[in-house]
């Protein structure tokens, strides 16, 4: 089975994208994930990276598509991948690439939220430098506000999380997807769901979808 999963900024297409890996057994592939180490490693293409975040500007395609085309190559089955393609270059490289190697798309899977939930949810994100832990100083405060509930650190906003950059990242999602999304509802294989609420009821509305098609490629194991 493979998937495409995309939606705005705090949809939480991230947090579903790992359900469904170990529920089904997929490979997540994940550009921002990716886009992150390289930042983490501190290279001159990570800091490059990091600047186009800062904006809330979308990674040139050339960069995208190499990081994500070359983990494919690794898995060529069974995977799902987050946040990919976001632009009709990136739409083009993945659609040749899964022709010349006989693959296909099952399902490409949108999780929706409206802007003020999306503002919301990413703003109101904070981030332990130290350790990694997140919260949210709504849906997750620390115990002693503003401290890392595990180590005791400082907490702190990322740069691409406030609010002014999360309306802009969530505006060029908007003005990007529209002609991704005709293409794959063309194909038959876009579905849209409710983003809202939280996550244990988001994500009874995308099981059964995915039960239905693990159960119908369980049947025909030759295909890719």
């Amino acid at each position: 089975m493979n998937i495409l999963i995309f939606g705005p900024p705090g949809s939480g297409k991230s947090t579903h994208s790992r359900t469904i890996t170990e529920r089904y057994g997929l490979v997540y592939v994940s550009s921002g994930d990716m886009i992150r180490a390289e930042i983490e490693r501190g290279s001159e293409l990570g800091r490059e990276l990091e600047r186009y975040l800062a904006r809330g500007e979308l990674i040139p395609d050339t960069v995208v598509n190499t990081l994500v085309i070359s983990r494919l190559r690794r898995n060529r089955k069974n995977f799902i991948i987050d946040g990919y393609p976001r632009t009709a270059e990136q739409v083009l490289t993945l659609e040749d690439y899964l022709y010349d190697h006989g693959m296909t798309i099952d399902v490409a899977l949108e999780i929706f939220i409206e802007k003020e939930e999306s503002i919301e949810r990413i703003s109101g994100r904070r981030i332990c430098p130290k350790c990694g832990a997140v919260y949210h100083v709504k849906y997750r405060p620390p115990k002693v506000p503003g401290k890392c509930d595990v180590c005791g650190a400082e907490l702190v906003q990322r740069e691409d999380d406030r609010p002014e950059i999360v309306d802009s990242r969530y505006d060029l999602y908007i003005k990007n997807m529209g002609p991704i999304i005709k293409f794959y509802r063309k194909q038959g294989i876009y579905v849209k769901v409710d983003g809202h609420d939280g996550i244990p009821q988001v994500w009874e509305r995308i099981r059964p979808l995915l039960d239905y098609i693990s159960s119908r490629e369980s049947l025909s194991p030759g295909r890719s």
